[in-house]
């Protein structure tokens, strides 16, 4: 059967082709005379084509994620009835010699008519303006980053070290230096003075790393910085407030006060709480992260190793219906976490991770990276696969082991446990006691058990 020869599945199928300030639309050939038109990116012109679009009997209509043009127009579609299908331009190869944006249109309404294309992931629009403002904070902390490295650069060239005295510049003293300097303190001994009982390096050498040229370009660069910085960081705190907004107001799955929050067993690992400090409340809302996910997921998916503050991020990047993926394989295949290879005549040809740059991915690549110095059992996962695999596989192994533990929570509503580890251990252990077996049995031993060492 040839591609031609499919049957239809989609009769109502159209296909887009995206451009900045032209859409090519095609629609099945006789639902109108002239079954492809060109519309401009206006959006009177893009309201036009909708009303087309439905006076052709269109109800499915495919198109490329371009950039972010396909944004407006995804949710002018959204709101004539019309369902999008966002696929990914690697999925659809147009034909050698067709690669115009007229037959690019017509190909993508083909392949969405048989059934070829398959819709990329968008969550809702709820969860969608939460991932907007997400994604926004995330630029917001990287430009802000880059001015603390303009700071750093300016103290450098002043020879003043206290960035390299103290962790953090963007700390409380070293803020306050900073400040000071730009207040017109130049004397080393005042300057030291502001260093926080907290700091370990002491207050002569923090007296020794102030001493420098107190060129006025580089104060002119330092001052420009630290006003900047500062700017930012109050971008970020607005941001915060935000989006702390839009995640209150959504339906909590479960009611603190009739099943409360389950007990914090991180708490000990973090310093920070032990001074007092709770990182995940803030002090100016009183917002409580851990308890807004708590209501947001109906687990406490904090609890997992690795994942803290970043389900917050997984919420917005992948919501929490996860009856989207049938299966935890397929959620872990759609985050790129789980090896591809390629069959032809029975023999594999190639064996690998594929390239993809999905965001809630990094995220668990990110919580797996975190735990090297943990002391869970996932952590001693993590260590044991980097002796086996190395340490590129065995992050991709350690968070694929930890989407699964996601998904299963959120899924099934059911909090973690961390005593199915303690079976994990036993069978691990059984396995390589028999390993051992096998291993002495062919080469003629006969392995006797020292019960002594055993109970010692």
């Amino acid at each position: 059967m040839t591609l031609d020869d499919r049957p239809i599945l989609q009769p109502n199928a159209a296909g887009i082709d995206i451009g900045a300030r032209e859409i090519f639309v095609a629609v099945p050939a006789d639902r109108d005379e002239n079954p492809v038109k060109v519309f401009p990116t206006f959006t009177a012109d893009l309201e036009e084509m909708a009303k087309w679009l439905v006076s052709c009997r269109v109800t499915t209509v495919a198109m490329e994620s371009t950039g972010v043009y396909w944004i407006p127009l995804y949710d002018i579609l959204e709101s004539h009835g019309i369902t999008p299908c966002l696929v990914n331009a690697r999925n659809m190869k147009n034909v050698p010699g067709r690669r115009t944006d007229w037959h690019e249109c017509q190909w993508l309404q083909f392949l969405h008519s048989v059934g070829l294309l398959r819709a990329a992931f968008r969550p809702d629009g709820d969860v969608v303006a939460v991932r907007s403002l997400m994604r926004h904070r995330t630029d917001l902390v990287q430009m802000a980053a880059q001015h603390i490295q303009h700071m750093q650069k300016a103290l450098t060239q002043m020879n003043l070290q206290i960035h390299h005295v103290i962790s953090e510049i963007t700390g409380v003293t070293g803020l306050a230096i900073v400040d000071a300097i730009l207040a017109g303190e130049r004397d080393p001994a005042v300057l030291a003075k502001l260093r926080d009982h907290r700091i370990r390096a002491s207050e002569e050498i923090v007296r020794k790393s102030l001493v420098g040229n107190w060129k006025q370009e580089h104060l002119f660069t330092l001052k420009q910085s630290r006003q900047i910085f500062r700017y930012y960081e109050e971008s970020i705190a607005a941001c915060d407030e935000e989006i702390e907004r839009l995640v209150v107001a959504f339906e909590p799955r479960v009611d603190p006060d009739e099943r409360p929050l389950p007990p914090d067993r991180k708490a000990q690992q973090r310093k920070r709480k032990r001074r007092g400090v709770n990182p995940g409340v803030n002090p100016k809302t009183g917002f409580d992260m851990r308890t807004e996910i708590y209501k947001l997921f109906g687990v406490d998916v904090t609890q997992i190793p690795g994942l803290m503050v970043s389900p917050l991020l997984l919420f917005s990047e992948i919501g929490r219906d996860m009856s989207k993926w049938p299966t935890a394989d397929h959620f872990c295949s759609w985050l790129g976490l789980c090896p591809d290879n390629d069959i032809s005549g029975g023999r594999v040809l190639w064996s690998g991770m594929r390239g993809t740059r999905n965001r809630a991915g990094q995220i668990f690549r990110m919580g797996a990276f975190a735990l090297h110095h943990d002391l869970s059992p996932m952590g001693d996962h993590l260590r044991r696969m980097k002796s086996k695999i190395g340490p590129a596989a065995a992050q991709t192994a350690t968070a694929h082991k930890i989407a699964i533990i996601f998904y299963t929570m959120v899924k099934k509503q059911v909090e973690y446990d961390a005593s199915i580890w303690a079976q994990k251990d036993a069978q691990r252990e059984q396995r390589f006691e028999a390993k051992l077996r096998r291993q002495a049995h062919a080469r003629g031993y006969k392995l006797v058990r020292n019960e002594e060492n055993i109970a010692a």
